[in-house]
């Protein structure tokens, strides 16, 4: 969580309630009411972490940092996106907003922080040189996969692009363009066009791939919706690879091979079976029996957002309710408190348009390429090392011992 209680304030600070006071009055630390009870005040955790770095030395701040590896306080700074009251905010503005109008494509332009002239030349983005031989046409067409497809190119970017580290920003955010139209490439079919025409947009080359031009502008909001979510897994992962001066290109294929968890990008194949499960009996007792696995509900729930996902609900309002979809939510809702989180809303939309069973997985991971190369392009701005220290817990020194 972001704010903190009093009582939780004053043990990562270890001072006297007079202090904490003071620091408020100050301005060091920000406070809020506590929403439940106007007669105290929540404190927010990047103010009183900062304040205890400075006083009270690792002990405590190990403590608060260690939870914060789990959806708890943010652990870099970025100007990206957050999740705030409930809101999904590109750049401060309203991400659900942005999805009723902007394509996957402006989108980029503003999380990329080009400016109009700047935005314009981008599309198409130039192909930067490759060295060996191209692919040939369908050569990968064997492996069956966008997935497969999408690594293959991230890959061979990744063992020909320059390091990211120390090149103008105007050049990065130019090979950012090219490496999205790499992924777009490599995942749906490469639209023909006479020399000199412009690109369709990659709403309109997926809606052409999957046969679905009625469902174009729903691609389009999803595109827009799965642009970025703050500092999740995937993302992080490209941060990290980028912070070493990797490509832009090696950033993303961290990100990329990670999305690729169940616990992440790959919960809507998770969903799906428990679509199946639910009409192979019922949603009750698919929701039942999934929850008796000791496994995550795939689907439902987001930590960031407790009043429900605000990407789902926003997609979930140009769709119609469809069977199994809606047992199952209101089944997931009854026996584990949970609401409907994107995942459930991508994956009603490729059932309601008819879009293969990996459509769900390919929206999720060219939308979100446009977040990760914004991390990246931040990342490389701050130039400084990711590096995490791990909290050891395995045995002492072992002295004199004989090798078996």
């Amino acid at each position: 969580m972001v704010w903190m209680t009093t009582a939780e304030a004053l043990d990562v600070l270890n001072v006297r309630p007079q202090t904490l006071y003071a620091n408020v009055s100050r301005g060091k630390i920000r406070a809020k009411p506590d929403g439940d009870d106007p007669r105290r005040s929540l404190y927010h955790r990047d103010d009183v972490l900062r304040m205890a770095r400075r006083a009270n030395g690792r002990r405590k701040v190990e403590i608060v940092s260690r939870e914060a590896m789990q959806y708890g306080d943010p652990v870099l700074a970025s100007a990206i996106s957050t999740a705030a009251d409930g809101k999904l905010l590109y750049r401060g503005h309203n991400a659900t907003r942005l999805a009723d109008t902007a394509s996957l494509e402006e989108t980029a332009a503003l999380l990329w922080q080009c400016d109009a002239v700047e935005a314009l030349s981008l599309w198409p983005a130039p192909r930067l040189p490759h060295t060996g031989a191209p692919a040939a046409a369908g050569e990968d067409a064997g492996l069956g996969s966008a997935l497969a497809a999408g690594l293959l190119a991230l890959a061979r970017r990744s063992a020909v692009d320059a390091p990211s580290l120390g090149r103008p920003p105007a050049e990065l955010r130019a090979e950012a363009a090219s490496i999205l139209t790499t992924l777009a490439d490599a995942i749906a079919v490469q639209q023909p066009r006479s020399s000199g025409s412009r690109p369709a947009a990659i709403s309109a080359r997926l809606a052409g791939k999957w046969g679905a031009a009625a469902h174009e502008d729903l691609i389009r909001r999803a595109l827009v919706l799965m642009a970025d979510n703050e500092l999740n897994a995937s993302t992080f992962a490209t941060r990290v690879a980028i912070s070493t001066g990797a490509s832009l290109a090696a950033g993303v294929l961290a990100g990329f091979t990670t999305l690729t968890g169940p616990l992440h990008g790959g919960a809507a194949r998770e969903f799906a079976q428990l679509i199946a499960q639910a009409q192979s009996s019922n949603a009750d007792e698919a929701v039942r029996r999934w929850l008796a696995s000791a496994r995550p509900l795939p689907a439902f729930g987001h930590p960031l957002y407790s009043d429900g996902d605000p990407r789902a609900k926003a997609l979930l309002r140009h769709l119609p309710k469809i069977q199994p979809y809606e047992d199952l939510a209101i089944a997931a809702e009854r026996q584990a408190g949970e609401l409907p989180n994107i995942d459930y809303a991508l994956s009603l939309l490729a059932a309601h348009c008819g879009l293969p069973d990996e459509a769900p997985f390919v929206l999720f991971a060219v939308g979100r390429c446009v977040g990760w190369l914004a991390h990246a392009l931040e990342q490389v701005q701050a130039n400084r090392l990711i590096r995490p220290r791990a909290r050891y817990t395995g045995p002492a020194e072992v002295l004199n011992a004989g090798i078996y």
